[in-house]
């Protein structure tokens, strides 16, 4: 049996000797980098903190001490550390081991938050804590990259925790100049000093060494040189911000030495007050394909590739067109804005390639701002570039939109200024879990007086829709598109108002369901639209592309039939469906609105298709309850359970209706009728 496999949880590393440590930690990078290239996940992140992680659960008694891993991406290492190598293998796989940590996998994880820069106030809140319950024997520990410290919120929290003399905390900053990219900002800058100057305690102790043995005045002339060793920081090194703070400072320290970051610790641990410890890590050490990759030090891996045990052969044919993604799509048209538009510039936060700004940084250097990671300055920043004359690209993950919604109400639309942004990965992004699934934004924003909200259904309307964007003038605008490769695209058929009309009531059938369907939903309803028109219900498929506001034309078209079906991939409540139905409301209307999304819940970690699937919000489910939904409507024309598990099995999700598919009826006529 190897090491690993003997450590069930971190009191088994207490006996371990340094020599049988350096074992272990070669065989979690070897299991490391085994499983997670193999089911996706943080590899690079993980792969810097594994002698920093051993020394943290040698050092302080989890889960009496308290260990917080900022992010939470780093904590696959943790994970090993505390009894799961049995689980390790299902990583980011539904049903298995989260992610990030997980308060229902072990006693040993806290906070399964993965956004970043908020261990630092959990911290201090729990340190406060126990010092007020009287447990003094309690040490709280946050790990924190120099990548979050980027963020304001950590330095909120460091401001109160300096003058919090009496908490037993330690700060961990995982120093590796990097969170996705190189880190940004005057931070980065002050810590990249302290990597190359280490001269201060070997002066200070030279000093000490020298002076101290000088008879008679030795020890006053000592106190002197040390109550002006602020200067003598000052030169030496810039470790002053944090101990001008009044938290102290011990490092740099090589984080991949762990018998000297396990020393650290300990003079950190018996300090008694808060204490910063400075590690210096490579993300990826260990790992030569991860250190020699530039970009991001292969921070995320995708999932190896599923081979077939016995593949059929494949006739000989010329290579087949690489797929894109979504983030391709924007990636290469705000570039020919960029061309066309010298006013446009963009913004990120710590994301450059992740949402796809690296080609127009590439293209256009001076007019790309990465401001780590602070999303609330990223949006208001971007107000002030607005004000001045500018239309800036805000680029963010929809989930870390939630972090700036009040920057994005008050400063930007209350001023009524020229901002587009992009949200990344909304809607269900899968196997990163709770924290990352962008089906928030669809809620949230509706409530933002003067925004525009647009959700693409394909590639063509990502460009599409991003230059109907940056051509508003008179306020901000977004832009929410999913994560993974595009599906084929669907033209349309029609136009209502500003919508497209992706499909008509077939022959036969009259217009019994308006199925609308927002973004990608929309070609999920194309594929409803055709199982319920071989069963003889009349349906017509509409893409709304702006899900707010909603067009009014929705009123006309919603009066003449029967029912309307609302299906987005965001949260139900307050989302696209409660926006028409309010519409229809006060518009008088009153054909029954069905609303398809998402429940307001925390959703499991999976794929994209396993989560929509649980969701009910397949071609499939949706089938079966419109043709419920339907014949609650007509008695007499009720069909039988055979005929409603036909309309939701017997038809293949292959073959969409496609884009010309006669049009039975004008749209106009029908809306005439509704007059």
């Amino acid at each position: 049996m190897t090491y690993l496999e003997h450590i069930n949880g971190p009191q088994d590393l207490k006996g371990l000797s340094q020599e049988q440590l350096s074992i272990l930690a070669s065989e979690i990078r070897d299991v490391l980098v085994e499983s997670v290239t193999r089911t996706s996940g943080h590899l690079g992140p993980n792969l810097g903190v594994v002698e920093l992680t051993i020394a943290l659960h040698r050092v302080f008694d989890s889960p009496k001490d308290k260990l917080i891993f900022d992010t939470g991406h780093q904590s696959y290492v943790h994970k090993l550390l505390t009894g799961r190598l049995a689980e390790f293998h299902t990583l980011r796989q539904a049903g298995g081991l989260s992610g990030y940590p997980s308060r229902a996998e072990s006693e040993h994880d806290l906070v399964e938050n993965s956004h970043a820069s908020t261990s630092l106030s959990y911290a201090d809140g729990m340190a406060k804590a126990y010092r007020l319950r009287g447990e003094h024997d309690r040490t709280v520990v946050a790990v924190i990259g120099d990548g979050a410290l980027t963020g304001g919120m950590a330095w909120e929290a460091l401001n109160n925790i300096a003058v919090a003399r009496d908490s037993r905390l330690v700060i961990v900053v995982n120093d590796n100049g990097r969170s996705y990219q190189p880190t940004i900002g005057g931070l980065a800058s002050h810590l990249s000093a302290i990597r190359v100057s280490q001269r201060y305690e070997q002066v200070l102790d030279l000093i000490k060494t020298t002076v101290t043995s000088a008879p008679v005045v030795g020890n006053p002339l000592f106190g002197a040189l040390h109550g002006a060793k602020k200067g003598l920081k000052d030169f030496l090194q810039p470790q002053v911000l944090f101990e001008d703070l009044g938290i102290k400072y011990i490092g740099p320290i090589d984080g991949h030495d762990e018998q000297v970051m396990e020393h650290a610790l300990r003079r950190a641990a018996e300090y008694g007050r808060p204490v910063l410890v400075h590690a210096i890590t490579r993300k990826g050490f260990g790992y030569a394909l991860a250190e020699q990759n530039e970009e991001d030090c292969l921070h995320q891996v995708p999932a190896a590739p599923v081979v077939s045990a016995a593949p059929a052969p494949v006739a000989a044919a010329g290579p087949a067109a690489p797929k894109r993604g979504w983030t391709d799509v924007f990636s290469g048209e705000i570039v020919a804005i960029g061309a066309r538009r010298p006013d446009v510039v963009a913004v990120t936060a710590a994301m450059l390639h992740p949402v796809g700004l690296a080609p127009f940084k590439a293209a256009y250097p001076d007019r790309v701002y990465d401001v780590g990671i602070a999303e609330q300055h990223a949006m208001t920043m971007a107000a002030g570039l607005a004000m001045a004359g500018l239309h800036p690209v805000v680029s963010v993950y929809a989930t870390f939109l939630n972090r700036a919604f009040d920057q994005l109400l008050m400063d930007v639309a209350l001023h009524r200024l020229p901002v587009t942004v992009t949200l990344d990965r909304a809607g269900v992004t899968g196997p990163d879990g709770a924290s990352h699934n962008g089906m928030w934004d669809g809620s949230i924003l509706q409530v933002v007086p003067g925004l525009r909200v647009a959700a693409p259904r394909d590639g063509g309307r990502v460009a599409e829709l991003l230059n109907e964007a940056v051509a508003v003038s008179d306020g901000p605008t977004v832009i929410r598109y999913p994560k993974g490769n595009i599906a084929a695209e669907i033209e349309a058929v029609g136009r209502l108002g500003q919508m497209d009309v992706l499909a008509v009531p077939g022959a036969g059938n009259g217009p019994d369901v308006l199925l609308l369907g927002a973004g990608p939903m929309a070609l999920t309803c194309v594929d409803v639209a055709r199982r319920l028109s071989d069963h003889g219900i009349g349906v017509t498929v509409v893409d709304p592309r702006w899900v707010k506001p909603v067009d009014p034309a929705v009123v006309a078209v919603a009066a003449a039939h029967r029912l309307v079906a609302v299906v987005e991939d965001n949260g139900r409540a307050g989302g696209f469906g409660d926006a028409v139905a309010r519409l229809l409301r006060d518009a008088d209307v009153d054909t029954p609105v069905k609303t398809y999304g998402l429940d307001q819940e925390f959703l499991d970690h999976g794929t994209r298709e396993q989560i929509l699937e649980a969701a009910g919000l397949t071609p499939q489910h949706l089938a079966r309850q419109l043709t419920e939904a339907v014949a609650r409507r007509t008695p007499a024309a009720q069909p039988s359970p055979a005929q409603e598990e036909s309309a939701g099995d017997s038809l293949s999700a292959d073959n969409p209706v496609p884009a010309d598919t006669p049009v039975t009826e004008d749209l106009s006529t029908a809306a005439g009728r509704a007059e």
